[in-house]
């Protein structure tokens, strides 16, 4: 059948369509995304701007209209960190349902781990062991760890990487005082929960998904994207420590030359830069392979797997 998933996320609103049935690898059939950024659309009480729930409804209409075109038999529809953090979330979607009959499910930061975690897991099989799976997003970091389809443990922090470049840098580049506060500030977070993560034993296999992760593997010298999505991808901790410092010093048109780096994301990747720096660092993780397959794609083989026989 043929199935739509449409992911409002903190940076990019993304309507997935993709053929797949029970027990078969998912394929995609068309993608159309636009960069909302509603983090960006936050005023000072976390509450989101009629600009930005006009712009959001206006896109769910247009991907209801694509999805018809496209023969889509079945829409998922789902929120994560922008939405669920948003004072005024639930008016938003309670509007959007009304104007469209689309009921949007909001996620919350351990869902999103959990859901990621089986989509890293059925792209690399059991053979990959114990899987330690990190995501940045535009509002939080995820981090799963286990060795079933289910993770021993899922942990959402809010150390996204346009959240953080909008709450702690006030200038492009930002300056030194900022990134240091901001480094110091991100390792107390995610050292707090390490110790929760790792007790579960060491990961055989880390993992990373989100574009965050991609540009910086992508910039460290990963294949581009244009190569296909079986070409393995790496990003080695070594190689990302010098990035980190480079991207900080950097501006944002300098950054958006990058190889793999898009303009809209541009000014927050010095921040994710900070985020995967720590993470890795924390967790001892030496090499992170890139996976293709992310919360998307974990949220259409739960709707397979609900499916009867």
């Amino acid at each position: 059948m043929r199935l739509g998933v449409l992911d409002i996320g903190s940076n990019t609103v993304h309507l997935l369509v993709m053929d797949a049935h029970r027990g078969a690898r998912p394929l995609p059939a068309y993608s159309h995304k636009e960069e909302l950024r509603l983090s960006e659309h936050m005023d000072e009480g976390n509450r989101l701007s009629a600009e930005g729930a006009t712009r959001l409804r206006e896109f769910v209409e247009e991907a209801l209209r694509i999805a018809e075109d496209k023969g889509v038999e079945d829409l998922m529809a789902f929120a994560t960190s922008a939405i669920r953090e948003s004072v005024n979330g639930e008016e938003v979607l309670a509007g959007i349902k009304a104007a469209t009959q689309v009921d949007i499910e909001v996620l919350s930061g351990q869902d999103e781990a959990r859901l990621t975690f089986l989509a890293v897991r059925r792209w690399f099989g059991w053979s990959s062991g114990r899987l330690l799976v990190l995501d940045i997003g535009g509002g939080s970091l995820e981090i799963a760890s286990g060795i079933d389809e289910e993770p021993d443990v899922a942990v959402s922090l809010p150390l996204g990487a346009g959240r953080l470049t909008r709450d702690h840098f006030t200038a492009d580049p930002p300056p030194t005082d900022e990134v240091r506060a901001l480094r110091r500030h991100v390792r107390a977070e995610i050292a707090r929960v390490v110790g929760k993560v790792s007790r579960y034993g060491q990961a055989d296999h880390a993992v990373a998904t989100s574009k965050t992760f991609r540009q910086l593997a992508r910039i460290a010298g990963a294949a581009p994207s244009h190569e296909g999505v079986n070409v393995r991808r790496v990003l080695g901790h070594a190689d990302l420590v010098g990035w980190t410092d480079r991207l900080a010093r950097m501006s944002t048109g300098e950054r958006a030359e990058l190889p793999g780096v898009s303009e809209g994301r541009a000014p927050q990747l010095p921040a994710g830069a900070i985020v995967a720096d720590a993470t890795m660092d924390l967790f001892g993780v030496a090499q992170l392979e890139v996976c293709p397959w992310a919360l998307r794609e974990g949220v259409i083989l739960r709707r397979l797997d609900a499916m009867p026989e």
